[in-house]
């Protein structure tokens, strides 16, 4: 028996594909393409770290580990928040190894919404963000953020946003896709709003350790906001694992307990090579980290100056891997440049509008690539823009 549309559950077939895979995907159908599209380090992961994994295999470790994730790297990850962020956590109670950031993102949100619970959506945003509100029974509700307040979540904007049935905030910091850092003080006016309406905060932090000109601040680190807070990293982006596909969860005990019975069943646990593999990562890995930081500034530089010298609009990101210029002034969507400057000039960018409605006028560009990759795709791009 065929299957049909009718089977297919609504909120699944109203969900609007990724707009970043889609030009990933045209991007890959042709040849010469620079792409600046898809927002993965181009380090490979540490050699200490990949050996560590062929190591557990040689040993036999192939078989489950607890399913909140091997004892020994959760005491690790608590060394390692409590050493670099300043938050302790309980390793055996308080924090549980997923899938990805992304699989410890689905998991906060199923663990607290009840259908009709309200999320505020901080935008220009992560693609999945919204979609995976909606998929646990939320509603998302959006705040727009501005090139003029360098995509800095206002307080007054998040406090029109909150309404009785909100429940929690999805925050990211450094940001993806505008790079944009919140530093203390923001996150200190931020956090009186969740506090006073009694909000959790769901903390994608998962560009922590590319924060390049003040050092990061994880909310969870702040006055009354630890019990509040579910923080959210892993290894994908500061450690270059995007392929091993590990995240961590840190949480209060009665939250993480919720989110490690959801994992359970879904996942059982992360694979267990991956896990010797971070374990590894984080007890070696740290200079390698501040290797690739000081590159991705010395390129974050170059081509920030390069764009507004071009003529497209760019502020300074603080973190991340992203620039976000506008293309405002070319007169075109911001579809309509991607889709322009793929065909014509052969290199792929991310259109803002796939980030939200704030995004509209921008495009992302990844720098994690090569020096000489970004120099021609800068020349391309000036190019283009020129006509």
């Amino acid at each position: 028996m065929p299957v049909t549309k009718s089977y297919i559950a609504k909120s699944v077939e109203t969900m609007r594909p990724s707009g970043i895979r889609k030009f990933f995907d045209l991007a890959a159908g042709m040849e010469g393409v620079i792409s600046l599209g898809v927002g993965e380090p181009d380090f490979v992961t540490s050699w200490s770290a990949r050996e560590a994994a062929i190591l557990s295999l040689e040993r036999g470790h192939t078989s489950y580990t607890a399913n909140a994730g091997l004892l020994e790297l959760r005491e690790e990850i608590a060394r390692y928040v409590s050493g670099r962020f300043y938050v302790p956590y309980n390793p055996k109670e308080e924090i549980i190894v997923t899938v990805g950031a992304s699989q410890a993102i689905d998991l906060a949100l199923r663990a607290i919404l009840d259908p009709g619970d309200e999320v505020i959506v901080v935008e220009p945003c992560f693609v999945s963000y919204t979609p995976l509100v909606e998929l646990a029974g939320g509603k998302a509700v959006t705040v727009e953020t501005t090139g003029e307040q360098q995509f800095k979540l206002q307080p007054e904007a998040l406090e029109q946003a909150i309404t009785p049935k909100t429940k929690a905030l999805l925050l990211c910091s450094p940001n993806n896709p505008t790079g944009a850092q919140l530093g203390r003080e923001d996150l200190q006016a931020i956090a009186a709003i969740v506090k006073q309406h009694d909000l959790l905060v769901i903390a994608d932090e998962i560009y922590a350790e590319l924060a390049y000109d003040v050092p990061h601040t994880s909310i969870a680190s702040l006055d009354g906001m630890r019990e509040r807070t579910i923080l959210i990293n892993g290894f994908s982006k500061g450690f270059a694992m995007t392929g091993w596909r590990l995240g961590f969860i840190c949480a209060p005990g009665e939250l993480a307990e919720a989110m490690l019975k959801i994992h359970q069943y879904a996942m059982m646990c992360a694979s267990t090579p991956a896990q010797y593999a971070a374990l590894e990562a984080l007890k070696t890995g740290m200079s390698d980290v501040e290797e690739m930081k000081k590159d991705y500034r010395r390129r974050r530089n170059y081509i920030v100056q390069s764009f507004n010298e071009i003529g497209l609009e760019c502020h300074l990101p603080g973190g991340a891997f992203y620039v976000f210029p506008s293309i405002r002034n070319t007169g075109l969507t911001s579809e309509e440049f991607a889709e322009s400057l793929l065909r014509e000039e052969k290199v792929a960018v991310v259109p803002g509008s796939v980030f939200g409605k704030g995004g509209e006028g921008f495009i992302r560009c990844s720098y994690a690539s090569s020096m000489e990759q970004l120099q021609e795709a800068v020349k391309r791009i000036g190019r283009f823009a020129g006509k």
